[in-house]
């Protein structure tokens, strides 16, 4: 081996080697596996009243083009925005592809969104067109949109100029009434009717695999949501590739509560299981209960969610009298995998490493590859993508074995973050320093060992400490606020904050929490606190936080709760 071959570089498989790429872009896609089983269903849907909606996949693409020509008769042209505010429902399918046809980008927005961050949200996404549900669990985005802008009870639809949200010019939403500039679904659908169909599908076939198909946000280091754009290509090929890796047939049933505005969900359960011909059953919220109701009555065969989702459905008083004998694709290590009804040898693929500037995933193995080939790694470089190790202060590749910082380029990799250049992104070679550490053995095997940075992973989802400890600090009596991330056996990592109280001020634990769940999305409210002394705070040279040392206190302290 010589000495460029010893360094922690690895490649994967040329690009045009890979097995089962279709079309590149999102309307390619979409006509390619609707033309392919037109007759078969692809998603169903149980309505709350009890309807149960049905759609083949002749069905889906006509829906999609319907909202594709209702965007077009509202200006939609090449790259508008389209802002897509939903659950996991037909709706948000056919928009997602819709957008795509009609030659915008889909920019989809977190259901968990508080009022602040909605705000945030669409004022940094600049967003012509907004379609929303109205009504999803207590949160009403009907009455928060006006929340946040009188306007839209006063101007007409597609006159809104608010300053505000410059670029917002129309919003339509699922269940709502129609009010001011907000529409409602049939109305908004109905302004396509002018439009021809054949009209959408010229749109369409100008769409190109490098143009920008998607913006998706994910919680960054900054504090705030970073807006990741990624091109057609990108997305596609992670819609196919994960049928593959995941091995699905086309008798592939997928159940999943979790939101597909996520880059992992969208390419893994939606992406894949169209891939694959198979069929999708929405749940637009996590309810255990309902979730088995719809697993045993709709014979799906591969559920989707986190560990600690897993351990909810377990803990559900419907569990024990389920018959799950329908699943296939569920892993036989998790709770679902070893319910008596089920017989499953199939395994997710935990050997693979992913991020959303790379739409999910970059390396793997694929399902049910035995341990005496993955070695417990992270997998190796998937087709076109180039994986190396580097040092996280001089950018220097390490030699194989040597521990620094992952980097990637691909195929699959963003186009960019939004309002920041890309010089400021990628290094000299245009690769992705991902803010992970890890190494790559002699056989090119990826072991990933934890984050250089600081972002907490939990149930599934990104969490930035900086953000939820810039909502703690303006709680009343809270003098300091340091949030970090502690191991937990279900959720990966449990959000703890550490708080330093005001001198004479008394807080509660349960008060401190209340305060963040009234200003951050569920997911991000900590799930305890530990009050600590400002001395318990060791710094750096530079005067930061310590936070290694802080975690290790956190899970002390709660140890001996």
């Amino acid at each position: 081996m010589n000495q460029h071959e010893s360094l922690a570089i690895a490649h994967g498989p040329p690009l045009a080697d890979e097995p089962g790429l279709g079309a590149l872009t999102l309307p390619g896609f979409l006509r390619e596996v609707t033309a392919r089983h037109p007759a078969r269903e692809a998603l169903v849907f149980h309505h709350p009243d009890g309807r149960i909606e049905r759609w083949s996949y002749a069905e889906l693409w006509d829906r999609a083009v319907t909202v594709a020509r209702a965007l077009a008769a509202l200006g939609v042209g090449k790259d508008t925005r389209v802002g897509i505010l939903m659950t996991n429902r037909p709706e948000f399918v056919a928009a997602a592809f819709g957008v795509g046809l009609a030659g915008g980008v889909a920019v989809t927005l977190s259901t968990f969104s508080t009022a602040p961050e909605l705000r945030d949200l669409l004022q940094i996404s600049a967003i012509s067109v907004l379609l929303f549900e109205r009504q999803v669990l207590k949160k009403d985005f009907g009455a928060l949109l006006l929340e946040l802008e009188p306007q839209f009870a006063t101007a007409q639809p597609g006159e809104l100029r608010a300053t505000a949200f410059p670029y917002l010019r129309y919003a339509a939403g699922v269940g709502a009434d129609a009010r001011g500039a907000i529409e409602d679904w049939n109305g908004f659908l109905a302004r396509g009717a002018g439009v021809a169909p054949g009209y959408i599908e010229a749109r369409a076939a100008t769409v190109r695999p490098a143009d920008t198909g998607v913006l998706f946000f994910s919680s960054g280091s900054t504090g705030k949501p970073k807006g990741i754009f990624n091109a057609h290509r990108g997305v596609a090929i992670q819609c196919w590739r994960w049928r593959h890796i995941l091995k699905l047939g086309d008798d592939v049933r997928s159940w999943t509560a979790n939101g597909f505005f996520w880059s992992g969900n969208f390419a893994s359960v939606l992406g894949a299981t169209l891939a694959a011909g198979g069929s999708i059953v929405l749940q637009p919220t996590f309810d255990p209960p309902e979730a088995l109701r719809l697993m045993e009555a709709e014979r799906v065969t591969r559920p989707f969610a986190w560990p600690h989702q897993y351990e909810q459905l377990a803990a559900a008083p419907n569990f024990a009298s389920a018959n799950l004998s329908s699943f296939r694709y569920v892993d036989y290590q998790n709770r679902l995998g070893q319910h008596p009804t089920v017989k499953s040898t199939w395994s997710e693929p935990h050997s693979c490493f992913g991020i959303t500037e790379g739409f999910t995933i970059v390396s793997a193995y694929p399902s049910t590859t035995p341990r005496e080939i993955t070695r417990d790694s992270h997998g190796l470089a998937l087709p076109g993508n180039t994986l190396k190790i580097v040092d996280p202060l001089s950018g220097a590749t390490v030699r194989r074995g040597e521990r620094g910082e992952i980097a990637v380029k691909g195929p699959t990799l963003m186009l960019g973050y939004l309002g920041i250049p890309l010089d400021e992104t990628l290094d000299a070679e245009g690769f992705y320093r991902t803010g992970d550490g890890g190494y790559l053995d002699a056989d090119g095997r990826l072991f990933w060992e934890g984050r250089l940075n600081d972002i907490i992973k939990t149930g599934g989802a990104n969490v930035s400490p900086l953000e939820v400890d810039g909502v703690l600090a303006a709680c009343p009596g809270v003098k300091v606020a340091r949030t970090v991330g502690v191991p937990h056996e279900t959720l990966g990592e449990m959000i703890v904050a550490c708080v330093v109280p005001q001198a004479g001020a008394t807080l509660r634990e349960d008060a401190i929490r209340e305060f963040a769940k009234s200003r951050l999305a569920s997911y991000k409210v900590p799930r305890r606190v530990v009050f600590v002394d400002e001395s318990d705070l060791s710094l750096t040279g530079s005067a930061k936080v310590k936070l290694d040392a802080l975690r290790k206190l956190a899970s002390a302290r709660l140890q001996m709760k």
